[in-house]
């Protein structure tokens, strides 16, 4: 890293100058507030703080946390992002300076106090930036999903009232035009990435837009961020609304920097000595708890992935920025285990055999650490040098101290695996609504298929729990959301009279007191006999029996009994669209059971009966172990295309839209219980 730093969004930026606030000169004062929830953008909220512990450190702002780190570190790395094939490195002092340029550039373009800025683009240092800009400048930063359509910009950016749009390139400038006459608070767009291909008195480029505000006063800034409560809202999340229109979740400056404290608290990390790799959809809370936040809080060095990262270009990323923490939904964990595997298949026998041997050690060795005996199995030394650590270099994980799931329900399967190439997988569970985490799980403390203990300085509650000791899971502690933006209604669900945040997850305790989620609320299928059953368990298990299929859905809601929606492992183009082409691992499914089709559709037009053998064989077993004959399912049916984003069956985070589905494909559905009608 030698060399001086250059800044990949002011090309011809000068040296900073020197800070002009101080972190000692900062007070941390509270607006007044006597609610704990709101739903109006400048209602500030009582904090649910305690006498002593965690929850009693004193609030503060994102500003007070930022310029802490930047005193401390403001010649270290902040972030790096590729140009012309180089990476280009920006220091915290330099980061810090961005942010100051680009809140007096709002200010000059008229950002009103507790108005939106909508982001809408892939991870970049100019997303950092306009987000940490907006809040300094007294706004509510908001990001916007990339995969939105014209309509779900618009309803975001009108929502949150946004004065100014960054948008990353004409692909995403194009759809906010198609909708800017119905957004009548929009003042400004800015564009971050390529050259504007037409002139407009409102267009501005990145650059423009960064000399902008030269001329507004410092003291006019300062005056601004002096202004800032910890306890008034400066981002929203929106919710990505798989039922009706999505929700602003409002968090205040105490919720982001209350909650990345106590989340990393948690797990062993040090100040200035960490490398993260920023690639999942920063408009969702978890990618920015993990990408920003925690990065702000504890100097983290962020390297930021190409647009075509969740398409195949991470891993390079990965191996050139060897990350020592890394964070990826349960997808991207399947999506590594598939190619892992498609290697293994084309394997001599002699690697076969090693590879399993290595494996089952250290499937042992994992085990036993995690069950806190410590043992190390005969041969695991071996086992590192030959297996382990080629395969953690391979991942570009070589560095890596811990690796986290979250965002949705992982298979034990997948945890099992990497567990078996000593790469545990820590789960950590929670919701937008209560700031990303809510409980956290540690390389010093986890159990496989829990999601870890609850973060330091907050309480869960289970809501009327069964005789399993299965109940509603109720969230308390500084992370809860404020309330949800003009939505009374919807928050009052959400947020009960004493305070509690109700997540619509079931779930229970072990006696160690850690949480397992059991199901959730609004998935669970009600049979026309009235029997509740959770979904994921039985998809998992039928998942895990035949390793063709990809994905799993189980349908039965309302229904005498249950059947299932099935796809195929297949091989996804540079688009990240699903193909016809079967997977390295389907294809050898298929050689195994004497089948010669390389194609889904073959295999459909066929009903190759070796492979639907095999789906059904695998389905009666799950069946055996079911608890009762309505949890059996009786009917599938497989899908000629697989699931995907731009299917619409995925969500932006690769989470399954259940309601979404059963419309696309009510047609199939219908079939399935048609006889049964008769």
């Amino acid at each position: 890293m030698a060399g001086k730093y250059s800044c990949p969004c002011c090309p011809n930026a000068e040296e900073p100058k020197a800070v002009p606030l101080s972190s000692a000169t900062l007070g941390a004062t509270l607006a007044p507030a006597e609610q704990l929830w709101s739903t109006t953008r400048d209602n500030a909220v009582k904090l649910r703080m305690e006498g002593s512990g965690p929850a009693s450190n004193t609030p503060i702002t994102i500003h007070q946390m930022f310029l802490e780190t930047v005193e401390k570190y403001p010649e270290y790395p902040a972030l790096a992002s590729k140009q012309e094939g180089r990476w280009v490195f920006v220091t915290w002092r330099q980061y810090y300076e961005q942010c100051r340029a680009a809140a007096k550039s709002f200010l000059k373009l008229g950002l009103e106090r507790y108005h939106g800025v909508g982001i809408l683009g892939f991870n970049s240092p100019e997303w950092f930036i306009s987000d940490i800009g907006c809040i300094l400048a007294g706004g509510l930063a908001t990001g916007i999903y990339t995969t939105n359509s014209p309509e779900a910009c618009q309803y975001v950016a009108a929502n949150c009232e946004a004065n100014i749009l960054v948008v990353e390139n004409q692909k995403q400038l194009e759809k906010i035009l198609q909708v800017k006459d119905q957004l009548p608070h929009l003042k400004a767009i800015v564009q971050y990435k390529g050259e504007l291909q037409q002139k407009a008195p409102f267009l501005y480029t990145w650059a423009e837009f960064m000399k902008l505000g030269e001329d507004v006063p410092e003291e006019q800034l300062n005056a601004m961020i002096n202004s800032l409560r910890a306890n008034e809202c400066c981002t929203l999340i929106y919710t990505s609304g798989t039922t009706g229109n999505p929700k602003g979740v409002m968090l205040s400056h105490d919720n982001l920097t209350w909650t990345v404290q106590s989340a990393l608290s948690m797990v062993n990390l040090k100040e200035a000595q960490e490398v993260v790799v920023s690639y999942l959809p920063l408009s969702h809370a978890a990618a920015q708890m993990f990408d920003m936040w925690m990065c702000i809080c504890y100097a983290v060095t962020t390297y930021f992935a190409e647009p075509d990262a969740l398409k195949g270009s991470l891993g390079t990323t990965l191996k050139e920025a060897r990350p020592t923490c890394f964070l990826g939904v349960p997808r991207v964990w399947e999506k590594m285990q598939e190619k892992m595997k498609a290697v293994g298949v084309k394997a001599t026998p002699m690697r076969k055999r090693v590879a399993d041997w290595a494996k089952s050690i250290g499937l042992q060795y994992n085990y036993s650490m995690m069950n806190g005996e410590n043992r190390v199995p005969w041969g695991f030394s071996m086992a590192n040098a030959m297996v382990f650590k080629k395969v953690r270099a391979a991942l570009g994980l070589d560095r890596c101290k811990i690796c986290f799931t979250g965002a949705a329900p992982i298979t034990k399967e997948t945890l099992e695996y990497f567990m078996s190439l000593n790469i545990p997988v820590m789960e950590i569970y929670g919701m937008s609504e209560s700031s990303g985490p809510h409980t956290v799980s540690s390389n010093e403390e986890y159990r496989i298929t829990s999601c870890g203990k609850v973060m330091t300085g907050c309480q869960t509650k289970l809501d009327n729990p069964d005789e399993d000791g299965n109940g509603e899971i109720c969230f308390w502690g500084r992370h809860v959301f404020m309330g949800y933006l003009n939505m009374p209604d919807k928050t009052a669900e959400a947020i009960d009279q004493n305070g509690w945040l109700h997540s619509g997850d079931l779930g229970k305790h072990d006696q160690t007191g850690f949480l397992y989620i059991t199901g959730r609320i609004k998935e669970l299928i009600i049979t026309a006999g009235g029997e509740n059953i959770p979904p994921v368990p039985i998809e998992d298990a039928l998942k895990a029996e035949v390793p063709i299929i990809s994905n799993a859905m189980l349908i039965g809601d309302k229904q005498k009994f249950l059947s299932m929606l099935l796809t195929l492992k297949c091989v996804v183009d540079d688009n990240a669209e699903p193909t016809d082409e079967l997977t390295p691992e389907a294809l050898d499914f298929c050689q195994r059971n004497g089948v010669r089709a390389t194609k889904v559709s073959e295999i459909i037009a066929n009903k190759e009966p070796p492979i639907y053998t095999a789906i059904q064989e695998g389905l009666e077993r799950v069946n055996a172990r079911a608890t009762s004959n309505a949890q059996k399912v009786q009917k599938w049916v497989i899908l000629e295309r697989d699931f995907s984003i731009s299917g619409g069956e995925l969500g932006p985070t690769m989470k399954l839209r259940r309601p979404i589905v059963v419309k696309m494909y009510q047609e199939k559905i219908n079939e399935m219980y048609a006889v049964a009608k008769l």
